[in-house]
Formats: C-alpha cells, structure tokens, sequence
C-alpha cells in the first residue's frame, strides 16, 4: 500500500509476551508542561459527543460518505477563504486526520501526541502521550446515556485507546492482536457504544527479508465495547490460521497464509445489520479469496457473511522487484498489489436501493449492490493503477455522485493525478480535471497526484496533491473555485516552527464554518507539520 511504512523490527513469528486485550506496558496519558500547549486555552467548555456542523471519525458518518451536508459556508464564499490559525506539531510530522466536534478539534500525530484543540482558535486543552505515532482519525461519543464523553483512536503498534474528551485522562487501552507487526491505519469506527477496529500491518515491508519469518499477520476486525475496552467478537479476514510451509535457502521457516489488511475504516449497514470493510494484497501464494475484496460482516457477531474479490493472486510484499538481492520469500507470482485502501461508500439511490462505491489502486472505481452480496453494478477504469497509482486512500460521495482521486505518478507526468466524478447510479463519468503537471520527469516533488482522500460540501469537492496544493472543485463540472499552497512555512499559534508539505493520506476536513487540513504526510519521514484552518473573510 502506498505509505506502508519501512519495518526495521527483530525477526520474530509471535510475541510471547503479549495476547489480544492486554494492556500496554508503556506509562501514557496527559503530558504536562507539553511544548505544544504554550498555547493553552484560558477556559475549557465540557466536551461535546455529538454537535451541529460536525465532523466526527474518518468519513463523518458510519457510511463513510465523507459528505459534509452541513458545512456552515457556502460553495460561494469559498474564493475568500483565507488561513485564519496554524498550529504546528512540535518534533514530528501530520500523520493523522482531524476530529471537529462541539468546538473542540481532535488530532493525532507521529511524535505520539494526540492534541484537543479549539477549532476556532487552535489554542490547546490538553495533549495525550500515545505509545506510538496515531494516524487514525478520531471518533467521538459519549459511554452510554450519561458517561464521560471519549476519543477513540489507535497507533501504529497496534493499541487502540478511549481518553476522556474533557480531560485527556486515559479510560482504557488494549493491545488489538498480538502479531508483533500489527498496526492501526483505518479508523475506528464507533457505532451504538461498540468500537469497530481494524487491523492492518507491517510485515509486508519486512517480508522480503529471507531471515523473517514470512508471513503470518492476518487482516481483522476487533469490536470492542466502548466504555469499558472488553472485546465483543474477533474476525480475521483469512479465517485459516497461517501454518508452517517451507523453508527458505537461508533455512528461515516460512508460514501462510497470510495479508488481506485493513488499511481504511469499516463502514456500517444499519439497514441490512453489516459491517463492510475492504482488504488488501495478500503477503504469501496463493493469495487468499478474501484479499483485494469487500468483506460483509455480521454487525452482532462479527460472521462472515459475503466476500467480493476484485483482484485474484495478489501476492506481493515490498522488495521484491526484478533488481531485488533476493528473492528467498518472494511470491513466485508476485501480484500487483492492487490493495483497496478506500473505506467502502454506502449511499442510498433514488429508486430506494442503495450501492456500496470505492476505488482501488488498480485504477478503477467500483459500484456494488449490497442487496446482491456485492455484485458489480458499475465498474470505470479512471486510471492506469499500481503500487503506486490508482486510487488511493479515500473517495467521496454526494446524493448524485461519487468523486475520485487518481495518483498514477510513476506514469509520467501527462497521466498523473486527476480528479473524476462520476453518478453514482450508473458509474458514468460527470466530469474530469486534471493538473497541469508541467514536471519534466514523475518525481512525488513535482509531479501533482490526487492520493489523498477527497472531502465533498454542497457544491464543492475537496482534493489535496502530492505537492501540497488544496483545491475546492465544482461539483457541477469540476473548475477550480478556490486553491492554496500549503508547501511554505507558516507562524503557529503555538509559536513552534513549521512547514507544510504534501497533502496525502489524510483529508480536509469541513466543520463549523472553516476547512481543516494537515499538510506535510509522508510516512517514511521527512514531512511537513503543520495544520491549517480556513475560513470565510
């Protein structure tokens, strides 16, 4: 997937140390006397678990639309959108998307520092310490009819948090499975006091080396419940259990089977009881049915209760190319590694039928029908695709349309990026723009790609690039009504230097009258570490 991170972890099989549900050794928890709170607000108003205007968790409801209904501006006051506050996150980089919710703005970073923010001012009510950097987004709600209002999110190790939303006090953590290698990149999802957690890995990214034990991480889901942290149900997207298979020349012992990550958050079916999710590649051959796919899973138990595969044996794991030193735990077939790493869109349609939509990094946007165990009603190739291409982390969907980033970089600069919309009943192409690019040679410095997820308001379509460039599209025929640069440097309001970057991963947010976006992921270091907020002159 791209932004897997590179893994530099010993070779192990399992932690002995550790079992799903155990509790973090590692202290965390409120840090006082944070540099980043120089800023601090004078007062603090309680935390809210639900408010107006709001943008709460990945795709801002359970279905993932990423369709802001309420955006408190209009399409038209966009041009005048102006950066009213910047605040900088001190020795680390944007790693996560914020949550805005009752005022407050909630948002996680790779120096392991999750932040509540005033929304309208950026100044800071508290600062939480996580284990590891947070690049989920963030839910928010209140434990049942009268307890604490918390935030959910996980890290990049794998431990899943609930914090006071008023204090920054810890309510619970856990470890989400014991695969040493396990990481959180989708968001949780919170849902009728359960938390829906997806996992997803590393081990693709040590793999390829023949003294690891390749491989034996499998994708899942853990529903917890969401006051207390007790596991609810576990569902793997392979359902067999790796075994031991070979070994390699280096006599390394090799397992599978293994992969069918989760890198998204799950997205809620109410109507129907299901819970869809989309997977990954497959790490070892063959590649399980269930990778590359959109799963169903019983919202209660978390069964199995459909799969759609859209890319059989895709086996692939990273450094494995032609010009690898070897290729001892290589697929003999390596695959494309066409993951999904779109959540899955559920929206209604006007005939009173509804289609699941999303995008791969094959290039090409899908319409499912959730009546019908995921069968295709529509499929548009928007481009080429690969490992690096295609659509990447996140689509958008109004009432009439899905919208669609493509990246594509390693395809040259008269392909790259580009920006589609097309109706959502049928797949047909409403509209398409694309930058000007006028790099001479694919470079992610130069080149504008559409890989991070795009945002949708009445009359507008968000879109970030690969160099750092925001826009606001028309959802009518896609011109450009406002853009920003945010690959400068900018004074904080916590007074800590910082710099934007590329805009991936992560989306704008829109919420109370302003746009909200984090500027400089890059997952392998190096990246900007700044958020911004726009408003309305």
């Amino acid at each position: 997937m791209f932004g897997k991170a590179l893994c530099s972890a010993a070779v192990v099989l399992l932690c002995c140390a550790c079992s799903a549900g155990d509790q973090p050794s590692t202290s965390t928890g409120h840090v006082a006397g944070d540099t980043s709170a120089v800023n601090s607000c004078a007062s603090a108003r309680a935390a809210a678990a639900s408010a107006p205007q709001q943008w709460n968790g990945w795709g801002i409801d359970p279905e993932n639309s990423r369709f802001q209904s309420s955006p408190g501006l209009r399409a038209e006051q966009l041009a005048t959108l102006h950066l009213h506050w910047a605040f900088a996150f001190p020795g680390g980089s944007v790693f996560g998307q914020p949550a805005i919710v009752g005022g407050r703005l909630y948002v996680g970073s790779d120096n392991r520092r999750v932040y509540a923010l005033d929304a309208a001012s950026g100044c800071a009510y508290w600062t939480f310490l996580a284990q590891a950097g947070v690049r989920t987004a963030i839910s928010v709600g209140r434990i049942g009819p009268s307890g604490p209002v918390a935030v959910y999110f996980g890290d990049v190790s794998g431990n899943v948090y609930a914090v006071d939303a008023d204090t920054g006090a810890l309510i619970w953590t856990r470890r989400a499975d014991p695969h040493p290698l396990t990481r959180i990149t989708g968001a949780p999802l919170l849902a009728e006091n359960r938390l829906y957690v997806p996992l997803s890995s590393s081990e693709e990214s040590a793999g390829a080396n023949p003294r690891y034990e390749c491989c034996t991480f499998r994708g899942g889901v853990v529903a917890y419940d969401a006051g207390t942290g007790a596991e609810l149900w576990r569902t793997y997207t392979i359902p067999s259990a790796p075994v031991a298979t070979r070994r390699n020349a280096s006599g390394t012992q090799l397992w599978g089977p293994a992969g069918a990550a989760i890198w998204s958050a799950p997205t809620i079916d109410r109507r129907r009881g299901l819970l869809y999710v989309a997977t990954g590649n497959g790490y070892t051959e063959p590649a399980a049915e269930t990778s590359d796919a959109v799963l169903a899973l019983d919202l209660r138990t978390g069964a199995l209760r459909w799969s759609r595969q859209f890319t059989p044996n895709d086996a692939y794991i990273l450094k494995c190319g032609p010009d690898a030193s070897t290729r001892e735990n290589c697929p003999a077939s390596e695959g494309p590694d066409f993951d999904f790493g779109n959540s899955p869109i559920l929206r209604a349609l006007p005939n009173g039928r509804s289609i699941i939509t999303l995008g791969q990094k094959s290039g090409v946007a899908w319409g499912l029908d959730p009546d019908r165990e995921g069968e295709v009603v529509w499929e548009r190739r928007l481009g080429r695709g690969g490992p690096l291409g295609g659509v990447q982390w996140g689509s958008a969907a109004d009432h009439d349309a899905a919208y669609f980033g493509i990246t594509d970089a390693q395809h040259g600069p008269a392909v790259a990026g580009g920006v589609h919309a097309l109706r959502l009943s049928d797949g047909e192409p409403l509209w398409r723009w694309r930058p000007a690019n006028a790099c001479a040679a694919p470079s992610r410095d130069c080149v504008e790609t559409h890989s991070a997820a795009l945002t949708v308001m009445p009359g507008a379509v968000f879109a970030g690039t690969t160099t750092g460039v925001l826009r606001a599209h028309s959802t009518t025929d896609g011109h450009v009504l406002w853009e920003f640069n945010t690959a400068r440097r900018f004074e904080t309001v916590n007074g800590i230097r910082a710099a934007g970057g590329a805009l991936d991963g992560p989306g704008p947010v829109v919420a109370e009258g302003r746009v909200f976006v984090a500027s400089g992921y890059r997952p392998s270091g190096g990246g900007g570490n700044v958020l911004l907020a726009f408003g309305p002159r």
